[in-house]
Protein backbone atom coordinates (compact mmCIF):
# COMPACT_ATOMS: atom_id res chain seq x y z
CA UNK A 1 0.00 0.00 0.00
CA UNK A 2 2.91 2.32 0.60
CA UNK A 3 5.08 1.69 -2.15
CA UNK A 4 1.29 2.84 -4.05
CA UNK A 5 0.53 6.01 -2.50
CA UNK A 6 4.24 7.24 -3.12
CA UNK A 7 4.19 6.14 -7.03
CA UNK A 8 0.35 8.07 -7.13
CA UNK A 9 2.34 10.86 -5.24
CA UNK A 10 5.35 11.36 -7.28
CA UNK A 11 3.01 11.47 -10.56
CA UNK A 12 1.01 14.41 -9.56
CA UNK A 13 4.63 16.05 -8.75
CA UNK A 14 5.29 19.69 -9.50
CA UNK A 15 8.24 21.29 -11.21
CA UNK A 16 9.12 20.47 -14.63
CA UNK A 17 11.21 23.12 -15.31
CA UNK A 18 10.23 23.42 -18.99
CA UNK A 19 7.65 21.55 -20.70
CA UNK A 20 4.43 22.20 -22.93
CA UNK A 21 1.41 23.99 -22.55
CA UNK A 22 -1.50 25.00 -23.97
CA UNK A 23 -3.27 27.43 -22.43
CA UNK A 24 -7.00 27.73 -23.97
CA UNK A 25 -9.02 29.36 -21.09
CA UNK A 26 -10.21 32.58 -21.20
CA UNK A 27 -8.04 36.03 -20.16
CA UNK A 28 -8.13 36.41 -16.67
CA UNK A 29 -8.44 40.53 -17.45
CA UNK A 30 -5.02 41.01 -18.82
CA UNK A 31 -3.06 44.37 -19.09
CA UNK A 32 -3.25 46.20 -22.11
CA UNK A 33 0.84 46.24 -23.52
CA UNK A 34 2.31 49.44 -22.49
CA UNK A 35 5.80 51.01 -23.06
CA UNK A 36 5.62 52.09 -19.66
CA UNK A 37 5.61 48.78 -18.06
CA UNK A 38 8.90 48.42 -19.55
CA UNK A 39 10.02 51.58 -17.29
CA UNK A 40 12.53 49.79 -15.09
CA UNK A 41 12.49 52.47 -12.84
CA UNK A 42 8.67 52.64 -12.08
CA UNK A 43 7.91 52.06 -8.64
CA UNK A 44 5.34 50.28 -7.07
CA UNK A 45 4.79 50.77 -3.44
CA UNK A 46 2.11 48.07 -3.33
CA UNK A 47 1.26 45.27 -5.66
CA UNK A 48 3.35 43.36 -7.33
CA UNK A 49 6.66 43.92 -9.90
CA UNK A 50 8.21 41.67 -12.01
CA UNK A 51 10.76 42.02 -14.19
CA UNK A 52 12.41 39.65 -16.67
CA UNK A 53 15.79 39.47 -19.11
CA UNK A 54 15.73 36.88 -22.00
CA UNK A 55 18.24 38.31 -24.25
CA UNK A 56 17.36 35.59 -27.00
CA UNK A 57 14.13 36.31 -26.57
CA UNK A 58 14.10 39.95 -28.11
CA UNK A 59 10.80 41.31 -29.72
CA UNK A 60 8.32 39.10 -28.89
CA UNK A 61 6.33 38.59 -25.84
CA UNK A 62 5.49 36.56 -23.09
CA UNK A 63 2.83 35.55 -20.78
CA UNK A 64 2.08 35.18 -17.31
CA UNK A 65 -0.26 31.93 -16.49
CA UNK A 66 -1.52 30.68 -13.17
CA UNK A 67 -3.20 27.06 -12.19
CA UNK A 68 -6.76 27.00 -11.15
CA UNK A 69 -8.36 23.13 -10.36
CA UNK A 70 -7.36 21.44 -13.63
CA UNK A 71 -6.78 24.63 -15.38
CA UNK A 72 -4.84 26.98 -16.48
CA UNK A 73 -5.16 30.90 -17.21
CA UNK A 74 -3.77 33.43 -18.59
CA UNK A 75 -3.10 36.80 -16.18
CA UNK A 76 -1.11 39.44 -18.32
CA UNK A 77 0.84 39.51 -21.65
CA UNK A 78 3.68 41.45 -22.07
CA UNK A 79 6.42 42.31 -25.34
CA UNK A 80 9.52 41.97 -24.99
CA UNK A 81 11.72 44.53 -25.54
CA UNK A 82 14.87 44.71 -28.18
CA UNK A 83 17.23 43.85 -24.93
CA UNK A 84 14.66 40.72 -24.27
CA UNK A 85 13.23 42.91 -21.37
CA UNK A 86 10.05 42.49 -19.58
CA UNK A 87 7.89 43.88 -16.97
CA UNK A 88 4.76 42.85 -15.50
CA UNK A 89 3.43 44.87 -12.86
CA UNK A 90 0.06 45.58 -10.81
CA UNK A 91 -1.58 48.02 -8.38
CA UNK A 92 -2.97 44.93 -6.84
CA UNK A 93 -1.14 42.09 -5.46
CA UNK A 94 -1.52 38.96 -7.18
CA UNK A 95 -3.22 36.13 -5.49
CA UNK A 96 -0.39 33.52 -3.93
CA UNK A 97 0.03 30.51 -5.82
CA UNK A 98 1.78 28.59 -8.50
CA UNK A 99 2.43 30.71 -11.71
CA UNK A 100 3.62 30.05 -15.16
CA UNK A 101 6.13 32.46 -17.73
CA UNK A 102 5.14 31.17 -20.98
CA UNK A 103 6.82 31.52 -24.36
CA UNK A 104 4.64 31.79 -27.44
CA UNK A 105 5.52 28.33 -28.52
CA UNK A 106 3.91 26.86 -25.16
CA UNK A 107 7.49 25.87 -23.23
CA UNK A 108 7.47 27.25 -20.22
CA UNK A 109 8.34 27.65 -16.59
CA UNK A 110 6.72 27.91 -13.28
CA UNK A 111 7.34 30.23 -10.27
CA UNK A 112 5.99 31.17 -7.16
CA UNK A 113 3.92 33.98 -6.24
CA UNK A 114 4.05 34.19 -2.19
CA UNK A 115 4.52 37.38 -0.08
CA UNK A 116 7.40 38.94 -1.90
CA UNK A 117 5.97 39.89 -5.29
CA UNK A 118 8.76 42.39 -6.56
CA UNK A 119 11.56 40.83 -8.06
CA UNK A 120 13.84 39.56 -11.17
CA UNK A 121 13.75 36.75 -13.49
CA UNK A 122 16.78 35.74 -15.67
CA UNK A 123 16.56 33.31 -18.18
CA UNK A 124 18.01 31.90 -21.61
CA UNK A 125 14.42 30.42 -23.61
CA UNK A 126 17.32 28.01 -25.49
CA UNK A 127 17.80 26.70 -22.28
CA UNK A 128 15.74 27.89 -19.54
CA UNK A 129 16.51 24.73 -16.83
CA UNK A 130 20.28 25.38 -16.56
CA UNK A 131 19.73 29.51 -16.83
CA UNK A 132 17.05 30.27 -14.99
CA UNK A 133 17.99 32.69 -11.65
CA UNK A 134 15.83 34.97 -9.50
CA UNK A 135 16.99 37.99 -7.93
CA UNK A 136 15.07 39.03 -4.90
CA UNK A 137 12.83 36.06 -4.20
CA UNK A 138 14.64 33.91 -2.07
CA UNK A 139 11.74 31.32 -2.17
CA UNK A 140 12.17 30.86 -6.38
CA UNK A 141 15.93 30.32 -5.56
CA UNK A 142 15.11 27.66 -3.65
CA UNK A 143 12.39 26.16 -5.89
CA UNK A 144 15.01 26.20 -8.72
CA UNK A 145 17.41 24.26 -6.38
CA UNK A 146 14.38 21.87 -5.31
CA UNK A 147 13.35 20.95 -8.87
CA UNK A 148 17.31 20.11 -10.10
CA UNK A 149 17.59 17.74 -7.13
CA UNK A 150 14.22 16.60 -7.91
CA UNK A 151 14.91 15.82 -11.22
CA UNK A 152 17.54 13.59 -10.35
CA UNK A 153 15.95 11.68 -8.55
CA UNK A 154 12.84 11.19 -10.90
CA UNK A 155 15.67 10.28 -13.49
CA UNK A 156 16.96 7.90 -11.14
CA UNK A 157 13.48 6.24 -10.07
CA UNK A 158 12.91 6.02 -14.44
CA UNK A 159 16.17 3.71 -14.45
CA UNK A 160 15.24 1.35 -12.05
CA UNK A 161 11.73 1.12 -13.73
CA UNK A 162 13.71 0.21 -16.78
CA UNK A 163 15.74 -2.19 -15.11
CA UNK A 164 12.94 -3.96 -13.66
CA UNK A 165 11.14 -4.34 -16.47
CA UNK A 166 14.00 -5.51 -18.44
CA UNK A 167 14.88 -8.26 -15.29
CA UNK A 168 11.29 -9.48 -14.82
CA UNK A 169 12.09 -13.07 -15.54
CA UNK A 170 15.15 -13.00 -13.45
CA UNK A 171 14.31 -13.45 -9.59
CA UNK A 172 17.31 -12.67 -8.07
CA UNK A 173 17.57 -9.10 -9.54
CA UNK A 174 14.63 -8.43 -9.26
CA UNK A 175 15.01 -9.35 -5.75
CA UNK A 176 17.89 -6.97 -5.16
CA UNK A 177 16.57 -3.86 -7.76
CA UNK A 178 13.23 -3.87 -5.71
CA UNK A 179 15.11 -3.44 -2.34
CA UNK A 180 17.35 -0.20 -3.90
CA UNK A 181 14.00 1.35 -5.72
CA UNK A 182 12.51 0.45 -2.34
CA UNK A 183 15.38 2.37 -0.63
CA UNK A 184 14.96 5.20 -3.61
CA UNK A 185 11.70 6.15 -2.70
CA UNK A 186 12.08 6.53 0.63
CA UNK A 187 15.09 8.95 -0.35
CA UNK A 188 12.60 11.07 -2.51
CA UNK A 189 9.78 11.44 0.31
CA UNK A 190 13.44 12.30 2.83
CA UNK A 191 13.65 14.84 0.32
CA UNK A 192 10.41 16.37 0.04
CA UNK A 193 10.32 16.02 3.90
CA UNK A 194 13.51 18.36 4.13
CA UNK A 195 12.59 21.17 2.23
CA UNK A 196 8.85 21.29 3.77
CA UNK A 197 10.62 21.40 7.07
CA UNK A 198 13.42 23.89 6.37
CA UNK A 199 11.15 26.45 4.61
CA UNK A 200 7.86 26.23 6.99
CA UNK A 201 5.13 28.90 5.88
CA UNK A 202 5.70 29.50 2.56
CA UNK A 203 4.01 27.69 -0.65
CA UNK A 204 6.98 25.93 -1.45
CA UNK A 205 6.77 23.88 2.11
CA UNK A 206 2.54 23.41 1.53
CA UNK A 207 3.18 22.13 -2.19
CA UNK A 208 5.95 19.91 -1.02
CA UNK A 209 4.51 18.67 2.25
CA UNK A 210 1.08 18.38 0.32
CA UNK A 211 3.69 15.43 -2.16
CA UNK A 212 4.35 13.19 0.85
CA UNK A 213 2.92 10.00 1.05
CA UNK A 214 0.78 9.15 4.29
CA UNK A 215 2.75 6.21 6.22
CA UNK A 216 0.30 3.41 6.80
CA UNK A 217 1.64 1.70 9.63
CA UNK A 218 1.90 -2.26 10.48
CA UNK A 219 -0.98 -3.48 11.70
CA UNK A 220 -0.77 -6.27 14.28
CA UNK A 221 -2.43 -8.74 12.82
CA UNK A 222 -4.41 -11.40 14.73
CA UNK A 223 -2.25 -14.80 14.43
CA UNK A 224 -5.51 -16.79 14.04
CA UNK A 225 -7.42 -14.25 11.41
CA UNK A 226 -9.35 -16.37 9.15
CA UNK A 227 -7.89 -14.23 5.96
CA UNK A 228 -5.16 -12.11 7.00
CA UNK A 229 -3.82 -10.97 3.94
CA UNK A 230 -7.66 -9.39 3.56
CA UNK A 231 -7.84 -8.47 6.98
CA UNK A 232 -4.49 -6.01 6.66
CA UNK A 233 -6.13 -4.19 3.78
CA UNK A 234 -9.20 -3.64 5.07
CA UNK A 235 -7.22 -1.67 8.25
CA UNK A 236 -4.66 0.12 5.63
CA UNK A 237 -7.89 1.23 3.62
CA UNK A 238 -9.34 2.70 6.17
CA UNK A 239 -6.25 4.63 8.07
CA UNK A 240 -5.51 5.58 4.47
CA UNK A 241 -9.27 7.14 3.44
CA UNK A 242 -9.08 8.49 7.05
CA UNK A 243 -5.48 10.31 7.56
CA UNK A 244 -5.20 11.19 3.48
CA UNK A 245 -5.22 14.84 3.83
CA UNK A 246 -3.00 14.84 6.62
CA UNK A 247 0.09 16.61 4.78
CA UNK A 248 -2.57 19.20 3.42
CA UNK A 249 -3.96 22.19 4.89
CA UNK A 250 -7.94 22.52 3.33
CA UNK A 251 -7.94 25.92 4.82
CA UNK A 252 -5.06 27.27 2.51
CA UNK A 253 -6.19 29.30 0.19
CA UNK A 254 -2.79 29.29 -1.62
CA UNK A 255 -3.36 26.08 -2.79
CA UNK A 256 -6.02 27.05 -5.06
CA UNK A 257 -3.86 28.01 -7.60
CA UNK A 258 -1.97 25.62 -7.96
CA UNK A 259 -2.34 22.02 -9.48
CA UNK A 260 -2.08 20.06 -6.04
CA UNK A 261 -5.04 20.65 -4.38
CA UNK A 262 -7.50 19.15 -7.46
CA UNK A 263 -5.14 16.60 -7.77
CA UNK A 264 -5.24 15.80 -4.15
CA UNK A 265 -9.04 15.78 -4.16
CA UNK A 266 -9.41 13.97 -7.81
CA UNK A 267 -7.07 11.42 -6.28
CA UNK A 268 -8.87 10.47 -3.25
CA UNK A 269 -12.48 10.46 -4.35
CA UNK A 270 -11.22 8.30 -7.45
CA UNK A 271 -8.82 6.53 -6.75
CA UNK A 272 -8.46 5.87 -3.04
CA UNK A 273 -12.35 5.33 -2.21
CA UNK A 274 -14.53 2.73 -2.52
CA UNK A 275 -16.74 3.92 -5.19
CA UNK A 276 -19.97 2.79 -3.48
CA UNK A 277 -22.32 6.01 -2.60
CA UNK A 278 -22.85 5.43 0.85
CA UNK A 279 -18.99 5.57 1.44
CA UNK A 280 -18.31 8.51 -0.96
CA UNK A 281 -21.03 10.90 0.95
CA UNK A 282 -19.94 9.97 4.09
CA UNK A 283 -16.22 11.69 2.61
CA UNK A 284 -17.20 14.05 1.08
CA UNK A 285 -19.39 16.14 3.97
CA UNK A 286 -16.17 15.68 5.88
CA UNK A 287 -14.03 17.23 3.28
CA UNK A 288 -16.02 19.65 2.43
CA UNK A 289 -16.23 20.17 6.40
CA UNK A 290 -12.37 20.51 6.28
CA UNK A 291 -12.62 22.90 3.75
CA UNK A 292 -15.34 25.07 4.89
CA UNK A 293 -14.00 27.86 7.05
CA UNK A 294 -11.65 28.84 3.95
CA UNK A 295 -14.50 30.60 1.57
CA UNK A 296 -12.13 29.83 -1.35
CA UNK A 297 -10.93 26.62 -0.97
CA UNK A 298 -14.65 25.43 0.32
CA UNK A 299 -16.32 26.56 -3.00
CA UNK A 300 -13.53 24.93 -5.06
CA UNK A 301 -14.43 21.57 -3.25
CA UNK A 302 -17.80 21.92 -4.02
CA UNK A 303 -17.65 23.02 -7.41
CA UNK A 304 -15.27 20.04 -7.90
CA UNK A 305 -17.42 17.44 -6.40
CA UNK A 306 -20.57 18.50 -8.03
CA UNK A 307 -18.84 18.25 -11.34
CA UNK A 308 -17.03 14.89 -10.50
CA UNK A 309 -20.17 13.46 -9.70
CA UNK A 310 -22.60 14.96 -11.86
CA UNK A 311 -20.29 13.61 -15.16
CA UNK A 312 -19.55 10.13 -13.38
CA UNK A 313 -20.67 6.79 -15.44
CA UNK A 314 -20.77 4.73 -12.67
CA UNK A 315 -23.92 3.71 -11.64
CA UNK A 316 -25.45 5.21 -8.53
CA UNK A 317 -23.59 8.19 -8.57
CA UNK A 318 -26.44 10.70 -9.44
CA UNK A 319 -27.56 9.99 -5.60
CA UNK A 320 -24.33 12.05 -4.71
CA UNK A 321 -25.26 14.60 -7.58
CA UNK A 322 -28.78 15.12 -5.54
CA UNK A 323 -26.81 15.32 -1.82
CA UNK A 324 -24.74 17.70 -3.32
CA UNK A 325 -27.87 19.29 -4.36
CA UNK A 326 -29.53 19.16 -1.04
CA UNK A 327 -27.31 20.03 1.27
CA UNK A 328 -25.04 22.71 -0.39
CA UNK A 329 -26.88 24.00 -3.84
CA UNK A 330 -30.40 24.25 -2.87
CA UNK A 331 -30.18 25.15 0.78
CA UNK A 332 -27.89 28.57 0.29
CA UNK A 333 -24.73 26.98 1.00
CA UNK A 334 -23.17 27.94 -2.55
CA UNK A 335 -24.10 31.61 -2.78
CA UNK A 336 -21.87 32.29 -6.01
CA UNK A 337 -24.70 29.89 -7.91
CA UNK A 338 -27.10 32.20 -9.71
CA UNK A 339 -30.96 32.10 -9.21
CA UNK A 340 -31.20 30.68 -13.15
CA UNK A 341 -28.80 27.84 -12.34
CA UNK A 342 -30.44 26.69 -9.01
CA UNK A 343 -33.48 26.61 -10.77
CA UNK A 344 -33.21 24.25 -12.95
CA UNK A 345 -30.85 21.68 -10.72
CA UNK A 346 -33.75 21.96 -8.68
CA UNK A 347 -35.69 20.32 -11.55
CA UNK A 348 -33.00 17.89 -12.56
CA UNK A 349 -32.40 16.28 -9.07
CA UNK A 350 -36.14 16.27 -8.58
CA UNK A 351 -36.11 13.72 -11.45
CA UNK A 352 -33.58 12.05 -10.06
CA UNK A 353 -34.47 11.46 -6.44
CA UNK A 354 -37.14 9.12 -7.30
CA UNK A 355 -35.61 6.84 -8.43
CA UNK A 356 -32.33 6.15 -6.48
CA UNK A 357 -30.23 3.22 -6.52
CA UNK A 358 -31.75 1.15 -3.12
CA UNK A 359 -35.34 2.79 -2.60
CA UNK A 360 -38.59 1.27 -3.56
CA UNK A 361 -39.54 2.24 -7.12
CA UNK A 362 -42.98 3.94 -8.18
CA UNK A 363 -45.66 1.46 -8.44
CA UNK A 364 -47.37 1.97 -11.93
CA UNK A 365 -50.92 0.39 -12.90
CA UNK A 366 -51.58 0.61 -17.00
CA UNK A 367 -52.99 -1.39 -19.60
CA UNK A 368 -51.47 -4.46 -21.03
CA UNK A 369 -51.49 -5.83 -24.45
CA UNK A 370 -54.37 -8.33 -23.22
CA UNK A 371 -56.69 -5.71 -22.20
CA UNK A 372 -56.18 -5.89 -18.45
CA UNK A 373 -54.78 -3.25 -16.34
CA UNK A 374 -51.84 -4.37 -13.85
CA UNK A 375 -50.08 -3.28 -11.50
CA UNK A 376 -46.13 -3.09 -11.12
CA UNK A 377 -46.25 -4.48 -7.83
CA UNK A 378 -48.84 -7.35 -8.95
CA UNK A 379 -45.23 -9.12 -10.69
CA UNK A 380 -43.94 -11.14 -7.70
CA UNK A 381 -40.45 -12.18 -9.30
CA UNK A 382 -37.32 -12.19 -7.29
CA UNK A 383 -36.33 -9.87 -10.06
CA UNK A 384 -37.83 -7.09 -12.34
CA UNK A 385 -37.18 -5.90 -15.08
CA UNK A 386 -38.65 -2.18 -16.17
CA UNK A 387 -38.15 -1.91 -20.23
CA UNK A 388 -39.14 1.58 -21.25
CA UNK A 389 -39.12 1.68 -25.40
CA UNK A 390 -40.43 2.82 -27.98
CA UNK A 391 -41.44 1.61 -31.18
CA UNK A 392 -39.52 4.01 -33.72
CA UNK A 393 -36.30 4.26 -31.49
CA UNK A 394 -33.20 2.87 -33.49
CA UNK A 395 -30.89 1.56 -30.33
CA UNK A 396 -34.90 -0.14 -29.15
CA UNK A 397 -34.63 -1.83 -32.68
CA UNK A 398 -31.64 -3.70 -31.52
CA UNK A 399 -32.13 -4.06 -27.29
CA UNK A 400 -35.94 -5.45 -27.65
CA UNK A 401 -34.91 -8.96 -29.10
CA UNK A 402 -31.47 -9.23 -26.73
CA UNK A 403 -33.70 -8.53 -24.25
CA UNK A 404 -36.41 -10.92 -25.12
CA UNK A 405 -34.13 -13.80 -25.96
CA UNK A 406 -32.89 -13.17 -21.83
CA UNK A 407 -35.96 -12.92 -20.58
CA UNK A 408 -37.42 -16.44 -22.58
CA UNK A 409 -33.76 -18.16 -20.69
CA UNK A 410 -34.27 -16.79 -17.06
CA UNK A 411 -37.91 -16.32 -16.45
CA UNK A 412 -38.59 -19.66 -14.80
CA UNK A 413 -35.42 -18.45 -12.40
CA UNK A 414 -37.91 -15.64 -11.03
CA UNK A 415 -36.74 -12.92 -14.02
CA UNK A 416 -40.25 -10.84 -14.91
CA UNK A 417 -40.44 -8.21 -17.44
CA UNK A 418 -42.63 -4.55 -17.21
CA UNK A 419 -42.32 -3.15 -20.53
CA UNK A 420 -43.71 0.16 -20.92
CA UNK A 421 -43.95 2.10 -24.28
CA UNK A 422 -43.30 5.34 -23.40
CA UNK A 423 -45.55 6.65 -27.18
CA UNK A 424 -49.24 6.95 -27.75
CA UNK A 425 -50.32 5.44 -30.70
CA UNK A 426 -51.81 1.78 -29.69
CA UNK A 427 -51.27 1.04 -33.96
CA UNK A 428 -47.55 0.75 -33.72
CA UNK A 429 -47.57 -0.38 -30.04
CA UNK A 430 -49.46 -3.14 -31.37
CA UNK A 431 -47.36 -4.24 -34.25
CA UNK A 432 -44.53 -3.91 -33.02
CA UNK A 433 -45.20 -6.75 -29.97
CA UNK A 434 -46.38 -8.58 -32.61
CA UNK A 435 -43.70 -8.41 -34.86
CA UNK A 436 -41.31 -9.07 -31.64
CA UNK A 437 -43.37 -11.95 -30.41
CA UNK A 438 -42.95 -10.64 -26.80
CA UNK A 439 -44.73 -12.50 -24.34
CA UNK A 440 -44.03 -10.75 -20.77
CA UNK A 441 -45.75 -8.15 -19.39
CA UNK A 442 -46.56 -5.63 -22.40
CA UNK A 443 -48.13 -2.09 -20.68
CA UNK A 444 -48.76 1.32 -21.94
CA UNK A 445 -49.90 4.60 -20.56
CA UNK A 446 -50.65 6.91 -23.56
CA UNK A 447 -51.68 9.93 -21.35
CA UNK A 448 -48.92 9.44 -18.64
CA UNK A 449 -51.43 9.30 -15.52
CA UNK A 450 -49.10 6.65 -14.14
CA UNK A 451 -46.41 9.69 -14.70
CA UNK A 452 -43.65 7.23 -15.12
CA UNK A 453 -41.54 9.67 -16.91
CA UNK A 454 -41.03 11.57 -14.07
CA UNK A 455 -40.49 9.02 -11.20
CA UNK A 456 -38.44 6.76 -13.68
CA UNK A 457 -36.66 10.11 -15.65
CA UNK A 458 -37.33 8.71 -18.89
CA UNK A 459 -36.19 10.81 -21.07
CA UNK A 460 -34.34 8.42 -23.62
CA UNK A 461 -35.12 5.33 -24.57
CA UNK A 462 -33.88 2.22 -23.99
CA UNK A 463 -34.11 2.76 -20.38
CA UNK A 464 -33.53 -0.58 -18.26
CA UNK A 465 -34.54 -0.81 -13.89
CA UNK A 466 -33.99 -3.70 -12.37
CA UNK A 467 -35.99 -4.02 -9.19
CA UNK A 468 -35.33 -6.69 -6.45
CA UNK A 469 -38.06 -8.66 -4.46
CA UNK A 470 -39.26 -6.28 -2.60
CA UNK A 471 -39.45 -3.88 -5.81
CA UNK A 472 -36.19 -1.65 -4.36
CA UNK A 473 -34.28 0.00 -7.73
CA UNK A 474 -30.95 -2.28 -7.52
CA UNK A 475 -29.70 -1.13 -10.76
CA UNK A 476 -30.34 1.26 -13.65
CA UNK A 477 -29.45 2.61 -17.07
CA UNK A 478 -27.93 -0.84 -18.07
CA UNK A 479 -27.53 -2.02 -21.16
CA UNK A 480 -29.34 -5.45 -22.14
CA UNK A 481 -26.12 -6.86 -22.60
CA UNK A 482 -25.09 -6.57 -19.08
CA UNK A 483 -28.00 -7.55 -17.25
CA UNK A 484 -27.27 -11.56 -17.08
CA UNK A 485 -23.91 -10.54 -15.06
CA UNK A 486 -25.39 -8.00 -12.89
CA UNK A 487 -28.05 -10.26 -11.47
CA UNK A 488 -25.58 -13.27 -11.03
CA UNK A 489 -22.99 -11.24 -8.81
CA UNK A 490 -26.13 -9.74 -7.22
CA UNK A 491 -27.20 -13.25 -6.27
CA UNK A 492 -23.88 -14.00 -5.24
CA UNK A 493 -24.17 -11.11 -2.31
Amino acid sequence: MTNRLIIIIVAMTIGILSVSTSLTQAQDSPLPYSSVALNDNLITAEGYRIIMSIPDHKGSFVTLGYHLGDKQYIKDTIPTDNNGRAVMSGSNLLEQGLYMVIFPDNSYFELIIGDDQQFEITCRKSDIINSLSFTGSRENSVFIEYQKGWRDLQEKNGELRRRLGNNSQNADSLEILTAVRSELEKSMVSYLEKYAVEYSGTILSALLKAMIPIRIPDFNIPFDAVNPDSLRWVYSYNYNSEHFFDNISLTDKRLIRTPLLYNKLDTYFNNVLIQHPDTLIRNMHRVIGMAEPETEVYRLTVVYLFNHFRESQIMGHDAIVVELADNYYLNGRAPWAGDEFLKELKKDTDLIRNNIIGIKGADMTMETFDGTWKSLYDLEAEYTIIYFWEPDCGYCKTATPLLRDLYNRLKSSGVEVFAVCTQADREDWVNYIVENELTWVNAWDPTRQTAFHYYYNVSSTPLIYILDSDKKIIAKKLPVESIEDFLSAHARR
